[in-house]
């Protein structure tokens, strides 16, 4: 399909809930921490958590190399509490915001300072929490608490840059109620001691363990030569295993043939609009990011669209990408799985406009899932996840002659100007000029 045909009828649906819900702010979330606060309570035992069901973990990065570590379990008894994991479960069932942030302010993370070091940790509440971090499945746990949780309403009515999270206590143990089943491969990974992390990383995912599982399982300390195998805070982590498992596809299609095409891909989800362009040539990557005033990360209604940029050649980069941080690396690993699925390599360009809709920061996981999905061409029939309307065949992009002509034909549906758009990007640059680009 030609790239106008598939760009026309792809208009925002200005009536879609998660525009109603965007401007209202929709802090029903409040009435949802109060409840749960109330509920908590009621599940105390003194000052014990008995019959928690924890499904993940966290570990925290303030006082490096002296870190909190902490075990995540719903405050509420609940059958379902694997659904409180990140996880791409989340995109595939249409989350909200709200819906997300309900999630994660539903967990209680039951920490205690640990230092880094875990060579051979396996007891106490560190050990509890590789036991947890480890396991397929969540895991029923007893938790011994020295104060109250602490909830701060004040997150949650005016979020920041970091997504908001359910309260902190702090934990004086931590004991396995059952015995936690952990995968024959990550039983192979924790074994092997003298397996570099990077290596153990590319086993896992190679063996079906997505992102998601191999982070948790990094960031406790469970992958590397055995001397060096330390607590890993949960942000850096995210970012290794993104970057690892990046780096391991980008191999698997250096020698492969380019798409013989330009091709143009779109998805919507959260107030997030991505644009894929795939265009023949080698290997190249670049993601663009424009952020509308209003939006999280450039609050002020008057300001100009906030613009980051950072690409990488055909081998790849040298440096860890500072202006867009793990934007950067959750999208290049979705667009690595697509071409890699293919067989193919290409020119690869990904704008990413956030508008004021994005109201609260969910984590990288929606821009992961965003791109991931956004080869599937679901979200073009105006599904659940938001996306806008248009009588497009699932799966199929637009085409254009060149990627220059695919940039030309993207731009007007952009919150800046193709001359804004090519002095940050590298690969739009070479753009020729017209006196309407600065308009």
């Amino acid at each position: 399909m030609q790239l106008d045909e598939y760009i026309e009828g792809m208009q925002p649906d200005e009536a879609a809930e998660r525009r109603r819900l965007a401007e209202e702010k929709s802090y029903e979330i409040l009435d949802y921490v109060d409840e749960v606060a109330r509920n908590f309570e009621s599940t105390l035992q003194g000052d014990s958590l008995y019959g928690a069901t924890a499904p993940s973990v966290f570990v925290g990065r303030s006082s490096y190399p002296n870190v909190s570590a902490g075990i995540l379990s719903p405050m509420e008894t609940s059958e379902d509490a694997e659904q409180f994991a990140t996880s791409g479960e989340w995109y595939q069932q249409g989350l909200d915001i709200d819906n997300v942030l309900q999630y994660r302010t539903g967990l209680l993370n039951s920490q205690r300072s640990a230092k880094v070091d875990v060579e051979d940790v396996w007891d106490g509440f560190v050990g509890v929490q590789r036991e947890v971090a480890i396991a397929d499945r969540p895991v029923d746990v007893e938790i011994g608490l020295s104060d109250t949780p602490e909830f701060d309403p004040e997150q949650y009515t005016t979020p920041v840059a970091n997504a908001p999270s359910g309260p902190n206590a702090r934990a004086e143990s931590a004991d396995l109620a059952e015995n936690p089943h952990v995968p024959r491969v990550v039983e192979k990974t924790l074994e092997d001691d003298d397996w570099q992390a990077q290596g153990a990383m590319t086993y896992l995912y190679r063996r079906g363990l997505d992102v998601y599982e191999i982070n948790r399982v990094l960031s406790v300390g469970a992958l590397g030569q055995g001397e060096n195998r330390r607590l890993v805070p949960t942000r850096w982590s995210i970012t290794a295993v993104d970057d690892t498992i990046g780096k391991f596809l980008r191999g698997q299609i250096r020698n492969r043939p380019s798409v013989d095409k330009t091709e143009v891909w779109v998805n919507e989800y959260m107030g997030n609009r991505y644009w894929v362009v795939l265009a023949p040539g080698q290997w190249e990557f670049e993601l663009v990011e424009m952020k509308a005033p209003g939006s999280i990360w450039n609050p002020d209604p008057t300001d100009d669209t906030w613009m980051a940029s950072a690409s990488e050649g055909y081998e790849g980069r040298t440096s860890y990408v500072d202006e867009t941080s793990g934007a950067y690396y959750a999208s290049r690993l979705g667009v690595l799985e697509h071409l890699a699925d293919r067989g193919r390599q290409a020119k690869v360009l990904v704008l990413r406009e956030v508008s004021d809709d994005y109201w609260a920061p969910v984590g990288v996981w929606q821009i992961r899932e965003s791109i991931r999905n956004a080869f599937e061409g679901t979200p073009l029939d105006g599904g659940e996840h938001g996306g806008a309307e248009a009588d497009v065949p699932a799966g199929e992009p637009g085409e254009a002659e060149t990627f220059h002509d695919a940039v030309r034909s993207i731009a007007p549906h952009l919150p800046v100007s193709l001359g804004a758009l090519r002095r940050k990007s590298t690969m739009v640059s070479g753009l020729q000029t017209g006196l309407s680009d600065f308009s």
